[in-house]
């Protein structure tokens, strides 16, 4: 390998971030109200309305009696944004609005004319999306591009969220430290909320502020009612560019903005050496660790950990891997990397913090000055964890090697809503490990030299005029394997670079959305601290709908049709798939949605190429206010990856897939919440069915009070293969790689008490059971002897007690 790679890296982040903050000097606030091109039919808000600052205490008690509360900004909710279009709405909705040195005071007063049919539920905090609940959206920079979401439930339960309009997303895994109370009243329920300035950022000043703000409440009847204090224009695709204003917080300050989070954490895992063999107890591992965010200025934060608590307590929802081509896609839950995670989010999958298994510190630095945004961390992991991507499938390795992992991402803004970006991600290790008791997942990978993956790359949003939006994003990467895990993995060995690109246009009006998408990702090009599972690929989209808005009193509430066309291609021109695919859906009584669509395509697999059909189903509703269903399901035809005939080593075959899931949520009583899921997938060929996969998930979980609950989890999946339909498993049924029945059952039982995100203790236990059939003896390549195989039952095969205790410090 030529030159100093670091050095190579090192130049072009440096090339990346000067061509991006170019424009960032002599920068201002944002001012919302500056001309900007292609931007002049952008609705014209209103002047800010004053919020009165109040020197009287606030309890949180979901009263409003209190003294501050009667020189409050008082605004209604006039509007039902969704379903209806803009209409004004009999649901009088009141807030009110006040603030002091340390927080920011909100009060709702929501009545109802049945106030017996209100939906609210004792919950953990962020999963009541589905009751009654009212709440408010702020814009603390004023610039239209990241809101802060708070909301509550008549019954004070938290849900907290960042609204990304740069990426058109939200995310409820961030959770801030706030305050909140409900209580019903004779005709509705109120709400009241203290949030402190430690929990938001806004620019700094000593004069007053002006934010952006748009008031929620939430009425779920026979359709889902979205009431607001601003019209929505639906011709218009960015969100927070049409809410209202508020001015003052004059003298508002986060104070210290100290927070300092000690966890204790104790496991202790049973585990048996092999199938069927007594569980031999394990050593109970005790660690501390700490984790401290600083607020430097309102705006700036910098955060850190010493051996900080990763540990999940939150079960993953199980999926079928059964005749997949790629990695499953798993969510971050872990609070280091939440903060301010949107700051990293790009077009394509850059920063994927899932693949940081295990860190032992970490450092972190997020905010935003003027039009700039930025935000950069660095962790030390004791795991490094690879995937390989290519056309048509990918593969990983996890290692048992320590690497170092880095990211740094700017923004800046543009105007009134466009953004212009770069990031950089850096991973790195030293020698890699020798393949033994377990630290290399694969035994054919043997110690080797340094492993390094770098990328840069810039990324731009724009919206020309007010229903266009143009996304574009630029990738290199650069990598050096280790020769044995090249080797091992099919992978070029020596320095591989790439590059990536991403392009999208959609125009989104009221009645109709258009758009086009290209992506391509090279052959060479990797992300290990993204997610890019298909690597090697071009890929063209384009794609039509139309919608028919219901009017109130209408049966529906949306009708729409509409159409998409796609090609993935290899680099070389090699055809991997063409699609061509028509939908249609409602919404309407019971909050139900119906969607079915279908299509043709051509799927290329090994020396074949296909001619295949589908058909998609989906059917959710609410037959009573207490019971939730949805069933989802398909029929396609779909290749047999698993399919592999030694006397051809190119053959490939396809069967009839039917695919079909049912889940259930019933909420017994204001306590009890059970969800139920159960999804189903078989193959099935002329001669036979090649395998069924069923998945049962169960959630019952007991809320004892707010910050107090119970849970239970079982997940069972269970395969059942016809293994004399595959020629590889008749030749060898030892090495095929497939067994007749694999059945796996994972429990787990959790309490937990929470007095704020951070400050909460958790006491679970967990155990897996396993069942497989075993080859046991016979030789199928004798005539008549009969190859045997024995079914065993699920055994335990594990079993994890553990204790979590952490304390949120803040000044």
């Amino acid at each position: 390998m030529g030159g100093n790679p670091m050095r190579r890296i090192t130049a072009t982040v440096l090339c990346v971030f000067a061509c991006v903050a170019l424009p960032a000097s002599g920068a201002q606030q944002a001012d919302p109200a500056a001309p900007d091109a292609g931007q002049k039919k952008l609705p014209v808000i209103g002047p800010p309305s004053n919020v009165p600052r109040t020197s009287d205490p606030v309890v949180v008690d979901g009263v409003l009696t209190d003294q501050a509360w009667q020189g409050a900004l008082r605004l209604t909710l006039p509007w039902e944004v969704n379903p209806g279009d803009n209409v004004p709405t009999s649901i009088q909705t009141v807030a009110l609005i006040t603030y002091d040195e340390r927080h920011l005071y909100i009060g709702f007063e929501a009545y109802d004319p049945a106030p017996q049919k209100i939906r609210a539920r004792l919950s953990d905090r962020d999963t009541a999306f589905s009751d009654d609940f009212v709440g408010v959206v702020l814009d603390t920079f004023n610039d239209a591009r990241r809101g802060f979401e708070f909301f509550v439930n008549p019954m004070g339960v938290q849900m907290d969220l960042v609204m990304d309009d740069v990426n058109g997303s939200e995310d409820s895994s961030w959770d801030a430290i706030w305050d909140s109370a409900g209580s019903f009243t004779e005709d509705g329920y109120r709400v009241e909320m203290a949030i402190p300035y430690t929990s938001l950022r806004f620019q700094k000043s000593e004069a007053g502020q002006i934010w952006g703000l748009d008031l929620i409440r939430i009425y779920p009847r026979d359709r889902r009612y979205l009431l607001t204090n601003n019209r929505r224009d639906r011709d218009i695709s960015c969100y927070l560019c049409q809410v209202g204003k508020i001015e003052g917080f004059e003298g508002a300050t986060p104070g210290r903005n100290l927070e300092v989070t000690p966890t204790v954490t104790a496991i202790r895992t049973d585990a048996s050496e092999s199938l069927g063999a007594d569980l031999e107890q394990g050593n109970t591992d005790t660690e501390a660790g700490i984790t401290a965010r600083w607020g430097m200025t309102p705006n700036m934060v910098a955060s850190g950990a010493i051996n900080p608590d990763f540990s999940q307590v939150e079960a993953d929802a199980a999926q079928l891997d059964v005749n997949e081509q790629f990695a499953l896609f798993f969510p971050e839950k872990r609070p280091f990397f939440l903060e301010a995670a949107d700051y990293f989010v790009t077009p394509l999958n850059t920063v994927h913090t899932r693949t940081i298994a295990d860190p032992e510190w970490g450092g972190k630095i997020t905010g935003k000055a003027d039009k700039n945004a930025i935000g950069t961390f660095i962790t030390q992991d004791d795991v490094t964890n690879l995937l390989f991507p290519s056309s048509q499938g990918s593969s990983s390795l996890s290692m048992q090697a320590e690497s170092t992992a880095g990211v740094a991402r700017y923004r800046r803004d543009v105007g009134k809503t466009a953004v212009l970006g770069g990031i950089v991600t850096l991973r790195q290790s030293g020698d890699i490990p020798d393949a033994q008791n377990g630290v290399n997942d694969d035994p054919n990978v043997s110690g080797g030299s340094d492993y390094y993956n770098g990328v840069a790359g810039v990324d731009a949003l724009l919206r020309p005029i007010p229903a266009a939006t143009i996304r574009a994003q630029a990738l290199f990467s650069q990598t050096e394997y280790p020769a044995q895990v090249a080797g091992a993995f099919g992978q070029p060995e020596g320095d591989i670079s790439d590059t990536a690109f991403y392009g999208l246009y959609s125009h989104d009006k009221k009645n109709w959305s258009a758009w086009g998408r290209y992506q391509q990702i090279g052959t060479d090009f990797r992300a290990d601290l993204g997610f890019l599972p298909q690597a090697d690929i071009r890929q063209p989209v384009a794609g039509y709908e139309w919608r028919w808005i219901g009017e109130p009193g209408d049966w529906y509430s949306r009708i729409g049709v509409g159409g998409d066309w796609d090609l993935t291609e290899e680099i070389d021109g090699d055809l991997v798939e063409r699609e061509t695919e028509l939908w249609t859906f409602v919404s309407g009584p019971l909050q139900s949605w119906l969607f079915l669509g279908g299509g043709v395509r051509d799927r290329a697999w090994l020396s074949e190429t296909f001619d295949q059909e589908f058909l998609n189903w989906s059917i959710e509703f609410w037959p009573m206010s207490d019971l939730y269903l949805a069933l989802n399901g398909g029929l396609s035809d779909r290749v047999d990856f698993a399919f592999f005939d030694p006397a051809d080593e190119d053959a490939a075959r396809q069967g009839d897939e039917l695919r079909w899931s049912i889940f259930t949520r019933y909420n017994l009583g204001r306590r009890v919440r059970i969800d139920l899921e159960y999804e189903q997938r078989t193959l099935a060929i002329d001669e036979g069915r090649l395998f069924l996969a069923a998945l049962s998930q169960l959630r019952l979980a007991y809320q004892i009070n707010r910050r107090t609950f119970v849970r239970l989890i079982l997940q069972h999946a269970d395969v059942e293969r016809d293994v004399d339909l595959y020629p590889d498993c008749v030749a060898d049924p030892v090495d095929c790689g497939l067994t007749p029945d694999v059945s796996n059952l994972f429990s787990q039982f959790l309490f937990s008490y929470k007095v704020n995100p951070q400050t909460a203790v958790y006491l679970g236990y967990s155990d897996n059971r396993t069942g497989a059939d075993r080859f046991l003896d016979g030789d199928p390549n004798t005539p008549g002897n009969q190859v045997t195989f024995e079914q065993t039952d699920l055994t335990e095969t594990d079993r994890t007690f553990f204790f979590k205790v952490g304390y949120a410090w803040v000044r």
